[in-house]
């Protein structure tokens, strides 16, 4: 006998009494369905074996008299069953079992559920109240927090999700998802777990692991203190603060918890030896490696507003100018007809106009630069209008198909935006959700598209996947909290104002936004401010004499600028240079050098700023 077999054989015996002792589970308990337009969500009270390997459902639409087999799950008590297109008026009934290695459980009680037409109030609840679960039911168990992703090191948590969730958990003991008790207890969990938590100089790292609170480095030299990332936590946690008002001594003490950590926020050290900017990273290891100064119009406007507002660790509020806005900031150029205003082409990824604004309300004010409601809802219509001008030609894109942002893709996770080396034809729900305040027509038309038509592979437990790419007929599997988040938020800011009215209550908020150089400002916010009109038209396309031929069409006289791209974003050949054109049709012909047969992108832009972008092949 080998010492192999001896060894299996021994291992064999000692677990003899363990396999012959496993025994079925027993029956799940509690089982409601809720029926939607296209779907039904079932939720039950988790089993309580240790040994659990998931459950089953089965459905029967004859009243019981017969059961088929649905899908099986994981150990999560939750389930989707996409209806889709099956005839109206059908009742159908679930039940569910337990199962392990020692068998399968009796089935559960039945419940019943019927789809109907809904209205588009109805859609924005189901869809909150879903995303909604991903921070409650999969918040991590210890902390608390929110999981950085749905796929990823069930402990890594993640600081700035964790503030988007915490505005859900407001959210969501508003809207009566849970109770308050629920909720306030919630919140104890996670400010508790913060106080232990690693900080540096009172700011919190980007991830960390959610069983022990210790860092876990974003990459080489991000071990640190995760300035941004701190801010929208502390959003959270301020609107939290707010909600949370009740002379309790659980909400007593969670408002003194969440003060303690605010005002332990050391935002003058992260201004790197007492410059005129602030810093995004600081590493007890690396020191300032990163090196990123916070500097241009991105996400990280928030930093700037909490920054001047600290109670006990302010910044001088100069460096709003100084820092924030000292370069690369304003941007006069229009898109599709719309004004910019700062930011980069098109306005970069939509969560530029997201992360910031959960909690601060940019509605009736500016700064020198503008009002950022208008920047905001102007940003989500250039990329509604790229979508229908599908300059990319990408599968799927129209005026109901939209969103780029950051997410993951079918080659991992990445930014994306309209400028042609960024956009490979992804497309995240949460960009245009999102963006519900700003433009709720194409929002909404967004979200009827995404659940109506793409539904089966889009929708899952907690609501609408990451993302999606019809070129490569690819769904993401994955949810992200940083995506996640601002869809609870935004989407309650439009319905109710909420998370803004609670923030915006904070003492601090309002003198800060004096001090930086807001302003009152009554800019319409309803229609967007359009530039003169630039159409154009290719022909013949594709082009194979090397003469590229144009008809333009303006509203009213202009001066053009054209240029030769390819898909990468490098200019291959300057065209034109701010020539006037006449109002009305003109035709423009131009002989192009190109280094090599393919697709470019011609793009013409106008002196109001508007820029028109066509596909062109050239043979």
């Amino acid at each position: 006998m080998t010492t192999q077999f001896r060894y299996t054989l021994l291992l064999a015996v000692i677990n003899l009494p363990l396999i012959m002792c496993a025994q079925a589970p027993v029956a799940p308990q509690a089982l409601p369905a809720t029926g939607y337009e296209k779907h039904v969500a079932l939720n039950w009270q988790a089993n309580p074996e240790s040994n659990l390997s998931g459950y089953k459902i089965y459905r029967s639409t004859n009243g019981g008299a017969s059961w088929e087999y649905l899908k099986q799950t994981g150990k999560a008590p939750i389930a989707i069953d996409w209806t889709g297109n099956e005839p109206e008026g059908i009742t159908r009934h679930y039940r569910i079992t337990a199962f392990n290695a020692g068998g399968e459980s009796a089935p559960s009680q039945p419940d019943t559920a019927d789809c109907v037409p809904m209205t588009d109030e109805e859609l924005l609840e189901m869809t909150q109240r879903a995303t909604f679960r991903y921070f409650w039911d999969y918040g991590h168990p210890v902390s608390g927090m929110a999981r950085e992703r749905s796929n990823g090191d069930a402990n890594t948590v993640t600081t700035g999700g964790t503030g988007f969730g915490i505005m859900a958990i407001v959210v969501g003991a508003e809207r009566g998802w849970v109770t308050r008790t629920e909720a306030v207890n919630r919140m104890i969990q996670i400010a508790s777990f913060l106080q232990f938590a690693d900080r540096f100089h009172g700011v919190f790292p980007h991830w960390m692991n959610g069983t022990n609170g210790n860092v876990i480095p974003f990459s080489q030299y991000d071990d640190g203190g995760d300035l941004v990332e701190t801010a929208f936590l502390m959003q959270g946690l301020l609107a939290a603060r707010q909600y949370f008002n009740q002379d309790t001594p659980l909400e007593n003490a969670l408002r003194d918890v969440i003060t303690g950590l605010w005002e332990e926020v050391e935002w003058d050290w992260y201004r790197k030896n007492n410059s005129g900017v602030l810093y995004w990273h600081w590493s007890p290891n690396f020191g300032w490696q990163m090196n990123f100064p916070l500097r241009g119009f991105y996400e990280a406007q928030i930093v700037y507003i909490l920054a001047a507002a600290s109670p006990t660790h302010p910044v001088p509020a100069s460096l709003y100018q100084t820092g924030w806005t000292s370069s690369n900031y304003a941007n006069s150029g229009s898109h599709f007809g719309y004004k910019i205003y700062c930011g980069p082409f098109g306005g970069g990824p939509l969560f530029f106009a997201h992360y910031s604004y959960l909690g601060f309300d940019p509605r009736g004010k500016k700064d020198a630069f503008c009002n950022y409601f208008v920047r905001n809802r102007n940003h989500s219509l250039i990329q509604q209008a790229y979508a229908v001008a599908n300059p990319k030609q990408h599968t799927g894109y129209n005026a109901d198909c939209w969103g780029l942002t950051s997410c993951d893709g079918p080659n991992g996770y990445a930014a994306h935006d309209i400028w042609p080396a960024n956009d490979d034809g992804t497309v995240a729900p949460t960009a245009a959700l999102s963006s519900m305040p700003f433009a709720p027509d194409v929002s909404l038309a967004a979200l009827r598209h995404f659940y109506r038509v793409r539904g089966e592979r889009l929708w899952g437990v907690y609501g609408f996947y990451d993302a999606f790419n019809l070129n490569q007929n690819w769904y993401a599997p994955s949810y992200l909290a940083i995506d996640q988040g601002p869809i609870v938020g935004m989407i309650e800011n439009y319905r109710t104002g909420l998370l803004w009215d609670l923030f915006m209550q904070n003492p601090e908020i309002a003198p800060a936004l004096t001090a930086i150089g807001f302003v009152p400002d009554n800019t319409p916010v309803t229609e967007p401010e359009k530039a003169s009109a630039l159409e154009i038209s290719v022909t013949p396309n594709p082009i194979s004499n090397g003469l590229l031929g144009v008809d333009i069409y303006l509203q009213e006289a202009q001066q053009l600028s054209a240029r030769l791209r390819d898909l990468r974003g490098s200019i291959v050949q300057d065209l034109l240079s701010e020539t006037p054109f006449p109002a009305g049709k003109s035709r423009q012909t131009w002989l192009v050098q190109v280094p090599s047969p393919g697709v470019y992108l011609l793009e013409i832009g106008s002196n109001s700023g508007q820029i028109f972008v066509k596909k062109v092949v050239l043979h």
